[in-house]
C-alpha cells in the first residue's frame, strides 16, 4: 500500500519554497501527498515559523494535532522553531525527528531510518560554521504562472525585535550560476515570471566576493521566455541610482518594490537597529520613482514597539501618507524571546497596539483605493495567474495591483495589457486592451 505525507508550511514565502521542495523529495520516492488538516497520513512534518512566541505556540499546536489524528504516525518538525529550541521541540509528546533549517535534503531518508529504528531522531546543530548555500530545488512543473526561486538565506542584521538570524545563520548566496540554470529549466517549464525570494536577498553575493543582486538579475534577464522578474522583501540600503539604472534596463524588472519600514520614527528605528533613517527611507522612495513613476510600494510596519510614543506612531502615519504606499502590511510588536526587544522596558499595552493597528489599516485601505485609480489612465501589462468558476480570470500589474476580468478566451499564464476600470473591491476589475 502506497506511503502517505502531509506538510504543514507556517510562516514566510522561503518555508513555502522549501516544502514544495520537501514535496518533490517524497514524490520522488513514491509517498503520496495527502492533506495535512483532513486526511489521515503516515508521516506528518510540519514546517515551523519562530518570528513569534505565538508562531511557536501555533507550531506546538499543530504538532499535538497530527499525533492525535494517527498515533502511529511519524512525526517530523522542520524550520525555524526547531532551530532555535531543538530540545524543546524533541521533548514536545509524539515528536519522532527533528531538523533545523539545513539537512532538509534527507528528510525522507531520515523518516525511513525512523521506521526501522524506532529511536527519535535530533540532527539539529548550530550553523555558525555554515557559509555555504545549502541548495533545495524545486524541479517539477506544476500549472502555476509564478516561480520562486530561493536564492538566499541566512542573515546579519540582527534587528532587536527578530530571531531570524539565530534560525537562519551567516548570509548564505546561490551561485548566479545555478540560479541561471533553473531559470532556464523554469522558462522551459512555461513559467513567465520568476519571485526571487530569501530571508534577505538584498544582502545576496556579499558572502560570493563581487557579486550583488544586480548581477543576478542582470543574468536571470537574458533567460529567453522569463518576462517578468519580482523582488521579495529588500531593504532600502539597496536602491540607489546604479541599481535602478541597471535594473529598468533589463525591461524584465517589475516596477514593485516590497521595501521594509517598520516603523517611520527615527527614535523607533534606532531601537530596532534598522541603520536608516526616515529620511533616508524616504529618500530611497524617490530613487525609485525618478526611474519607475508608476512603481507599487509595498512595505512592513510594527505598531507598538518597546518605548513607541504617540509621536513615533504619528511619524510612522505621516510617512506612509507621504510616500503613498500601495499596500501596507500592519504587525503588532509581540515579544519574541531571545531577543533584545523583549526584555525592552516600557512594553506597549495591548489596547494602545490595536488602536494604533487599526488607524494604519484605515490608511491602508485609503491607500490601496489611491494607487488603483491612479492607475486607471495607464495601460498595463497584466500576468494572468488563474480562471475563477465565474469565468473571471485573476493576474498582478508588474506594480502589483491585483485584478480581475471576465473572458471566454483562455487568458492563464498569458500577459495581456489592460486597463483599470472600477476601482471599488479589492481585486480592481479590468478591461483587455
Amino acid at each position: 500500500m502506497q506511503k502517505t505525507f502531509s506538510i504543514l508550511t507556517l510562516g514566510c514565502k522561503v518555508n513555502q519554497y522549501e516544502s514544495e521542495a520537501m514535496t518533490e523529495l517524497f514524490e520522488k520516492k513514491g509517498y503520496l501527498n495527502v492533506d495535512f488538516e483532513t486526511e489521515v497520513s503516515d508521516i506528518y512534518i510540519v514546517n515551523t515559523c519562530t518570528v513569534t512566541n505565538l508562531a511557536d505556540r501555533k507550531s506546538r499546536q499543530f504538532i499535538r494535532h497530527a499525533k492525535r489524528e494517527n498515533p502511529d504516525s511519524t512525526v517530523v518538525v522542520v524550520g525555524c522553531y526547531s532551530q532555535t529550541s531543538p530540545e524543546e521541540v524533541a521533548d514536545i509528546e509524539g515528536v519522532d525527528i527533528v531538523i533545523g533549517t539545513t539537512e532538509r535534503n534527507e528528510i525522507v531518508d531520515l523518516c525511513e531510518e525512523f521506521e526501522k529504528n524506532k529511536k527519535q531522531i535530533n540532527i539539529v546543530r548550530s550553523l555558525k560554521t555554515d557559509h555555504e548555500f545549502q541548495n533545495i530545488k524545486i524541479e517539477k512543473e506544476t500549472d502555476m504562472t509564478r516561480a520562486y526561486m530561493k536564492v538566499q538565506d541566512g542573515c546579519n542584521r540582527f534587528c532587536t525585535y527578530c530571531i531570524i538570524p539565530y534560525a537562519r545563520g551567516h548570509i548564505r548566496s546561490r551561485s548566479i550560476e545555478d540560479c541561471v540554470i533553473e531559470s532556464h529549466r523554469l522558462a522551459d517549464a512555461g513559467y513567465k515570471e520568476i519571485i526571487l525570494t530569501g530571508i534577505h536577498i538584498g544582502s545576496y553575493g556579499m558572502d560570493l566576493g563581487e557579486e550583488r543582486l544586480i548581477d543576478l538579475i542582470e543574468a536571470i534577464a537574458k533567460v529567453d521566455g522569463i518576462k517578468r522578474i519580482r523582488l521579495s522583501s529588500v531593504e532600502p540600503n539597496l536602491i540607489t541610482d546604479d541599481f535602478m539604472k541597471r535594473a529598468l534596463a533589463t525591461n524584465k524588472v517589475c516596477d514593485h518594490f516590497h521595501l521594509s519600514l517598520q516603523s517611520g520614527s527615527n527614535n523607533i528605528l534606532k531601537e530596532m537597529n534598522r541603520r536608516y533613517s526616515r529620511e533616508e527611507y524616504i529618500e530611497k522612495t524617490n530613487i525609485i520613482r525618478k526611474y519607475m513613476p508608476n512603481a507599487g510600494l509595498t512595505t512592513d510596519i510594527i505598531v507598538g514597539f518597546p518605548g513607541e510614543s504617540e509621536e513615533d506612531f504619528v511619524d510612522s502615519y505621516n510617512l506612509s501618507k507621504e510616500v503613498a504606499f500601495s499596500r501596507i502590511h500592519v504587525f503588532k510588536y509581540s515579544k519574541r524571546s531571545g531577543t533584545p526587544a523583549a526584555e525592552m522596558k516600557n512594553q506597549i499595552d495591548g489596547n494602545i497596539k490595536n488602536k494604533r493597528s487599526s488607524i494604519l489599516i484605515s490608511l491602508n485601505d485609503e491607500l490601496m483605493r489611491s494607487f488603483a485609480n491612479k492607475n486607471k489612465d495607464i495601460t498595463q501589462k497584466v500576468l494572468f495567474e488563474e480562471r475563477m468558476q465565474d469565468g473571471y480570470f485573476l493576474g498582478y500589474t508588474t506594480n502589483y495591483i491585483r485584478c480581475k476580468v471576465k473572458s471566454t478566451l483562455d487568458l492563464k499564464n498569458k500577459i495581456k495589457d489592460v486597463k483599470i476600470v472600477d476601482t471599488n473591491d479589492e481585486i480592481v476589475t479590468v478591461e483587455l486592451v
